[in-house]
């Protein structure tokens, strides 16, 4: 240790690092469990959180800490590796520290991005495991949500065939005169498949279902996902998963899961996802995996039960936000933190050179393709013209009463020069500035960055919302507009007005987190727009009800609840050896 990325895959890194993973029950001991506290699940385990939240309810809270990044290019910027990098960090400088990151997707692993185990010598173990559906909270969510579609076209179609008297006979309930237009629901796949976007179901005789046009997200855009980012515990869950709207009858009523007297069998399937699974770094410090990504749509954090775990275990507990500061982490801020009641300590604001550069206006960036030539030499006028994105980024940190730290997440090409301009300009702009090579180095290369972490932890916070709960949908809208993405204003289409005018009148709404969609290459809601735009408005198109994690969604700009898979996707180079069974060409 630490092994070699340049001549390694991750996946053989993973490999020769989990030949001496601990066992299951050897993380008892480790963590001061007790044995009834975990409970095995192949070569990991899960935690039972009310057992251990309850034994340790009086326990002082360890320092809480975020990691976020500037606006991303279509590559990712390392957030999950610093993650990882800072734990190996403050795991090498003797400290009591763990983490909780999400469960990446089957969508992006098979496609572009590939997993979000992190990489080189700050990457997540079981690889293989955690990338391909680890203890299947993902599939559980899959199956509970495609219930309640099951449910749903179910009973259309013996509404259509059945008159009242045959349908209260047959099966005791009432016509619920569901309006086929008005379905809010879809189904979902883990995968990028564009093509199930938009489809006709129900096709054949009346016998085979009910003829509409339907849709399919991607599993982790769920609202159960985002409920279970959420819940407090299993009783939570139950609850939420009756209030889930599924579509509205044909006076405008909306019809909730309860209706269908579906939500018990979705928390059957759901009963073993409220438990974090345990995993490690390739140095072996304990990292839990709870929830899932998806943070233009949904919440994108790992879970509420994850970091209350992690901060009654660990003296310092690292957790994750989805894309940019301005998606991810204000919703940590204004959502999550709100829910929990948590006050963080720390937000580490991932940065490279690279992203910096594209802001400054260097070429775009395309997927599977080699980068051009400026992202690779030193180019000191792209990276000060790309400089304002990160400031941008560390001013909506610093709103929040937090102390910033920037992380330089150092690649090969990165010069002395270039780092010493971003560290100035981070340290001018009121937070502490460290790079880190966890990458290459693991925690030996990432103490400048657990050592300005550990400082920025003893400094003084005000935690503060951005807004108060009695302020109204469009109010919160606007405030987010112009001081966390820098709009001029808020542009609502008729529609979308309407719609916020009947939410913001019905009392039921008061206590709906603001929820924000739009891009995170951006931001605004315009994907090619990079660095800080100014002189722009903010449309939105829609308002989007998840009444079960009592959401309200504003929409920015077209966004999709399902991806599209690229010409040149991850899976083609993904195999399995015939011999030993184990899984190859893992990014």
């Amino acid at each position: 240790m630490p092994y070699d990325p340049t001549k390694l895959a991750d996946w053989q890194i993973a490999e020769e690092a989990e030949k001496n993973m601990p066992k299951p029950e050897e993380w008892v001991d480790r963590l001061g469990l007790q044995k009834d506290e975990i409970i095995p699940m192949g070569r990991v385990c899960k935690l039972d959180f009310m057992k251990i939240i309850e034994r340790l309810k009086d326990k002082p809270d360890g320092k809480y800490i975020e990691v976020t990044a500037i606006t991303p290019t279509p590559l990712g910027e390392g957030k999950s590796t610093t993650s990882l990098g800072l734990i190996e960090g403050l795991g090498k400088r003797g400290k009591n520290v763990g983490g909780c990151l999400r469960q990446p997707s089957g969508g992006p692993t098979m496609n572009i991005k590939g997993t979000a185990a992190g990489g080189g010598n700050a990457l997540l173990i079981p690889m293989t495991e955690f990338s391909m559906g680890l203890t299947g909270d993902i599939n559980d969510i899959m199956n509970a949500h495609n219930l309640a579609m099951v449910a749903l076209t179910a009973r259309m179609q013996h509404e259509r065939n059945y008159t009242d008297e045959q349908l209260q006979r047959l099966t005791g309930m009432r016509r619920l005169d569901v309006d086929p237009t008005r379905v809010e629901f879809g189904w979902v796949i883990d995968f990028c498949a564009q093509a199930l976007r938009n489809i006709i179901i129900g096709i054949g005789g009346r016998y085979d279902g009910y003829m509409m046009q339907s849709k399919f997200g991607i599993a982790v855009s769920s609202e159960l996902m985002a409920i279970l980012s959420i819940v407090t515990d299993l009783a939570d869950l139950r609850k939420r998963l009756d209030e889930i709207t599924l579509a509205f009858d044909k006076t405008g009523k909306p019809i909730y899961t309860k209706d269908l007297e579906v939500g018990g069998a979705m928390c059957a399937w759901m009963r073993n996802t409220i438990n974090p699974t345990l995993c490690c770094t390739v140095e072996y410090q304990p990292v839990m995996v709870h929830a899932g990504p998806f943070a233009n749509i949904a919440v994108g954090q790992s879970s509420i039960i994850g970091d209350r775990v992690g901060l009654k275990l660990f003296d310092y507990h690292v957790t994750e936000s989805g894309f940019g500061a301005d998606i991810g982490f204000e919703k940590f801020w204004n959502v999550k933190c709100r829910l929990s009641g948590l006050k963080p300590h720390v937000s580490v604001l991932t940065t490279t050179i690279r992203a910096l550069k594209m802001h400054g206006g260097g070429p775009k960036v395309v997927p599977g393709l080699p980068l051009p030539e400026e992202y690779k030499k030193e180019n000191l006028e792209l990276v000060e013209k790309g400089i304002p994105n990160m400031v941008h980024h560390i001013n909506i940190i610093r709103k929040s009463g937090m102390n910033p730290v920037v992380c330089i997440n150092k690649f090969y090409t990165d010069t002395d020069e270039e780092i010493k301009l971003v560290r100035k300009a981070a340290e001018e702009a009121g937070a502490l500035c460290a790079v880190s090579e966890h990458w290459l180095k693991g925690g030996e290369g990432a103490l400048e960055l657990a050592d300005a972490v550990i400082e920025a932890c003893e400094k003084p916070t005000d935690f503060k919302y951005l807004y108060p709960l009695e302020m109204k949908l469009r109010e919160r809208v606007e405030l987010i507009a112009k001081e966390v993405y820098g709009a001029d204003g808020v542009a609502w289409t008729p529609e979308a007005e309407a719609k916020a005018k009947m939410l913001e009148s019905d009392p039921k709404y008061d206590d709906f987190m603001t929820m924000m969609v739009k891009t995170h290459l951006s931001l605004t809601h315009d994907p090619t727009l990079k660095g800080v735009p100014k002189g722009w408005v903010l449309p939105i198109r829609d308002v989007l009800i998840y009444s079960g994690a009592k959401f309200l969604c504003p929409c920015a700009g077209t966004i999709s609840l399902m991806p599209g898979t690229s010409s040149n996707p991850a899976f083609r180079r993904v195999d399995v050896d015939v011999k030993t069974g184990k899984v190859m060409g893992l990014f």
